[in-house]
C-alpha cells in the first residue's frame, strides 16, 4: 500500500472518532450524513448524495478552488460540478472538525492527484499538460446542514498561500478506480456497523 491508498483509507478517521464523543442526535446525524457523503463522492455514486434524505431540495455551493471562485445552486448543478471533475484523485487530511446543530467546519489539508491539463482546466498553474501532479492546500470546509440533518450546501474556501505542488512519477499513483473502490469498501463497512439509514435522524 503506497502513501496515497494510506491516506484514503485514513481520511475518516478524525470524524469517526468526533462521533464518538459526539451526544447530541442531531450532531450525530449531520457527522454520518457527512461521513456517508465523503465515501459516496469518493466511490462516484453522485445521485444518492442529492438525494432527499441526504439533502435539502435547493442546495448552494460555494467553491473557491483554483482561480475560478464559483456558486452553484440546485441538485442539478450540485451534480453536474461532481461530474466535471474528472478522473482527479481526492482526499484529505489533518483535519480540525467541528460540528454544531447549524452544520460541520472542518479545517483540513485538501489533496489532488491529477494531471497537469485537468489542473490547468481548473486555474493552476502547472508547468506540463501530460505530467501527474500531487496538488495539497489547507482549506475550510463549512457546509451547512438543516433541522432534519440534511446537507444544505458545501463552502469551500482555499488558503491559497497554503498551496503546494509536486510532480508525480506514475508508478506511485493510485487510480480513481482504485479510488472509488475504497471509498466503495469503506462504506459497505459502515453501513454493516450502523444498519440501514443509518445517516437518518430518528426523530421519535
Amino acid at each position: 500500500m503506497n502513501r496515497f491508498e494510506k491516506a484514503v483509507y485514513e481520511c475518516m478517521q478524525p470524524t469517526a472518532d468526533l462521533l464518538d464523543r459526539t451526544t447530541s442526535p442531531l450532531q450525530r446525524a449531520i457527522l454520518l450524513n457527512w461521513w456517508r457523503h465523503v465515501h459516496l463522492e469518493g466511490a462516484g455514486e453522485f445521485d444518492k448524495i442529492v438525494a432527499p434524505d441526504m439533502m435539502v431540495d435547493h442546495p448552494v455551493y460555494r467553491v473557491t478552488w483554483g482561480a475560478n471562485p464559483t456558486a452553484i445552486e440546485g441538485k442539478d448543478g450540485v451534480l453536474a460540478f461532481y461530474n466535471s471533475v474528472g478522473e482527479a484523485v481526492l482526499w484529505h487530511s489533518d483535519d480540525r472538525i467541528a460540528v454544531g446543530d447549524w452544520g460541520v467546519a472542518d479545517e483540513i489539508t485538501f489533496h489532488q492527484l491529477a494531471r497537469g491539463a485537468d489542473l490547468k482546466a481548473i486555474g493552476y498553474d502547472v508547468e506540463k499538460d501530460d505530467a501527474l501532479y500531487h496538488v495539497s492546500s489547507r482549506q475550510a470546509f463549512i457546509w451547512p446542514y438543516d433541522e432534519r440533518a440534511r446537507l444544505a450546501g458545501e463552502h469551500l474556501y482555499e488558503d491559497k498561500t497554503s498551496l503546494q505542488m509536486e510532480e508525480v512519477d506514475p508508478s506511485e499513483a493510485i487510480t480513481p478506480a482504485r479510488v472509488r473502490e475504497i471509498h466503495r469498501e469503506q462504506l459497505a463497512e459502515l453501513e454493516a456497523e450502523r444498519g440501514e439509514n443509518f445517516w437518518v435522524l430518528n426523530e421519535a
